[in-house]
């Protein structure tokens, strides 16, 4: 983009304006043609898009009022940048999935790529649907009545909402029949409940007047709405539900991802009319950009578009991995930016000792949350970005992911500012810090550190891994600080009465945490392996873990040879969970919560089933079951379920093969052509009674 071409307005004795009018005027052009330059020509912006958008409302405003000072060349004219425990819990049938993310053309180019080995030479069909910021929900209908609703919860387990959820007047209670049929006798039909926009603004308008906390942005109200103990208060929250798939369903078919969303809005279901299907990758595309355009417009939230296959069939030969569908993504929208000044830097150490430089912001709100800290990650990073002391910058907020600094605005400095260095000593127990050759991350070695201890224990009760209600991050902090404390072990030795003398802790409420804490003495292993706050260790590689061995003890003699053998266990993870077994002090507290009556739950060894060795590929609906529970049921048995057809197959589980509606597709001609025995819904049920 060239630039326009630089006029100064100069005022004329027709036009009665103000000198400081003008002056603004002429600062705001020189400004955003400046600021047009770098955006579109250096590709080097200084000013987030919404800080642009201001400065092109307020020259707009200005040419608005004196008709005469808009003249051909100015910015306006041009083209600018684009602008809980305390709920009962319920296992979900299927699995609740998350999504992968793309970010760029690139990104959704590659998955078409990848789907299409799936697609055995078929042409792939998209749906594309805006991606709701909101909180997912699964609602269960029986004989077309709503028995149940929940929370996604970990994507296995979900909360029980029903009564919540039966107040949003968009959730039928009842399901309209369609083209003469009877109601499904089982339908779990999964959606995002949102507060809109106007909604939202309503509500904390009502929420300041009654001096009561706002709500940091749309995402919280909602969520915060539909986890309410007392439904009376969640139907005073303008909530509101778009519906999008399905999870289990028995006594209606489906031809396609389309023809599910067509039947769920005969259905009485709120589907979204911005919903578009039948799409090729390039129309995909096209619907991206355009859905961006009129994200402002739109009364809710969204953050990108979800796109998913339509064919049912290839969705099955794709499957899932650990934590989402191989056929379907969401394309995230560019990051929510804005500018603002850094007024200093601290450093905060985590529970494994690594020091991470954290940016103190003058606050700013990004996205309707107000953000007064950023993440500058290490000490590199700082380095790279020459980030000092006093500098404006551009700070990015994308989604849930922690704020961050993404570049520092140069021409804004006026030599005052003051350049960073990484204390030689850990801020909280002096110990000198190490940083390994070859790492980015600067680390104190003292695994006594208050710091890390500290960090340490607040993992441990947190809800992803022990959940002990209760016992959140103040409270962790104030029993450690006054020494009640000292490792996580300790938290299974707290006294009722010690609790009840702190600060704004009464005897019940002590009484509660002591009883939650007892309720959690029995750990399921993975949870107690993912607790223990290793390096590198998340929930999905807990839960590997605790698969693979039978004890705790057998996962604290393994070598990393042993680690790494195992599927998903990198070199990097394997090291961080030796190294945390060979110390001692990590030892001795897992030794005190033996002492204090922890005991581990093993996950149950499946025995050697009458499938064992048996290889099975799954085609269609199968006795009433979806292919995850059909899945579930072989491996059960000892079994192994392939997505393909090929020479090591033993069985292919064709669905409604003998009904009219069986269609032959690929699967069934090459089990056909490889000889492979062929089973019936009747045949495959009789072998699950075998």
């Amino acid at each position: 983009m060239s630039e326009p071409e630089n006029t100064t307005v100069k005022p004329g004795a027709e036009v009665t304006v103000d000198d400081e009018t003008i002056k603004r005027l002429n600062q705001l052009k020189e400004d955003l043609r400046s600021h047009a330059h770098r955006y579109y020509v250096l590709d080097d912006p200084e000013v987030s898009d919404a800080e642009y958008d201001r400065l092109m409302k307020e020259l707009t405003a200005i040419e608005k009022q004196y008709p005469d000072l808009a003249t051909d060349d100015s910015p306006t004219k041009q083209v600018g940048a684009p602008a809980l425990k305390k709920f009962e819990t319920v296992a979900h049938t299927i699995r609740m999935l998350s999504l992968d993310n793309a970010f760029t053309d690139a990104d959704l180019i590659e998955f078409n790529k990848r789907l299409s080995k799936y697609a055995e030479e078929k042409k792939i069909t998209y749906t594309a649907e805006p991606k709701i910021d909101g909180i997912a929900v699964e609602a269960v209908y029986k004989n077309g009545r709503l028995v149940l609703a929940s929370t996604r919860g970990d994507g296995t387990t979900g909360e029980v909402i029903t009564g919540n959820v039966k107040t949003i007047l968009s959730v039928p209670k009842t399901l309209k029949k369609i083209d003469g049929a009877d109601h499904p006798a089982l339908l779990e039909v999964r959606g995002e409940v949102y507060i809109s926009k106007d909604g939202f603004e309503k509500l904390n308008r009502q929420r300041a007047k009654q001096e009561e906390p706002l709500f940091a942005n749309p995402r919280n109200a909602a969520a915060g709405s539909l986890r309410q103990l007392d439904s009376k208060v969640t139907a005073t929250r303008p909530l509101k539900v778009f519906f999008y798939a399905l999870g289990a369903f028995e006594g209606i078919t489906f031809t396609s991802h389309a023809d599910s969303l067509k039947k769920l809005d005969k259905m009485g279901f709120e589907v979204n009319r911005d919903i578009k299907s039948g799409l090729n990758l390039e129309q995909v595309l096209d619907y991206y950009t355009k859905l961006e355009a009129k994200r402002d417009k739109l009364d809710y939230e969204i953050d990108g578009v979800v796109v998913k296959a339509d064919d049912l069939e290839l969705r099955q030969a794709a499957g899932n991995k650990n934590k989402s569908p191989r056929w379907a993504i969401a394309v995230k929208f560019a990051a929510i930016q804005e500018t603002t000044r850094l007024l200093g830097i601290e450093i905060q150490i985590g529970r494994t000792g690594a020091l991470t430089p954290v940016a103190h912001l003058e606050p700013v709100s990004i996205g309707g949350v107000t953000v007064s800290r950023a993440s500058l990650h290490n000490d590199d990073e700082v380095k790279r970005k020459d980030v000092r002391i006093g500098d404006t910058v551009l700070v990015q907020r994308a989604g849930d992911v922690i704020p961050e600094v993404v570049k520092v605005i140069e021409s804004k400095r006026t030599g005052e500012e003051q350049e960073f260095r990484m204390p030689r000593t850990c801020p909280e127990c002096d110990t000198p810090v190490e940083r390994v050759e070859g790492e980015a991350v600067t680390k104190c070695p003292n695994i006594k550190c208050p710091a890390q201890v500290k960090r340490a224990i607040i993992h441990f009760v947190s809800k992803t891994a022990l959940d002990i209600d209760g016992l959140g991050k103040k409270l962790v902090i104030n029993l450690f600080d006054s020494g009640i404390i000292k490792s996580s072990a300790g938290i299974f030795s707290l006294d009722a009465e010690v609790l009840a003398g702190l600060d704004r802790m009464g005897p019940k409420a002590a009484e509660n945490i002591i009883n939650a804490i007892e309720e959690k003495k029995a750990v399921p292993f993975n949870r107690f392996i993912y607790a223990l706050g290793m390096g590198n260790i998340g929930e999905v590689a807990a839960k590997q873990l605790a698969v693979e061995f039978d004890s705790l003890d057998k996962l604290q003699t393994a070598t990393v040879d042993d680690l790494t053998a195992i599927d998903g266990i990198g070199p990097i993870m394997a090291k961080s969970i030796a190294a945390f077994f060979r110390m001692s002090d990590n030892l001795a507290v897992i030794q005190k919560m033996s002492n204090a009556g922890v005991t581990i739950v093993y996950p149950e060894k499946q025995e050697p089933g009458s499938f064992t060795g048996k290889v099975f590929v799954i085609t269609g609906t199968v006795g009433g079951m979806n292919r995850n529970q059909a899945k579930e049921k072989i491996e059960l048995l000892g079994g192994k379920v392939s997505t393909s057809v090929g020479k090591k197959t033993d069985y292919l589980v064709a669905g409604g093969l003998n009904t009219p509606k069986f269609k032959p597709g690929s699967k069934y001609k090459t089990a056909q052509k490889l000889n492979i025995k062929i089973l019936d819904d009747d045949d495959f049920m009789k072998m699950l009674d075998m």
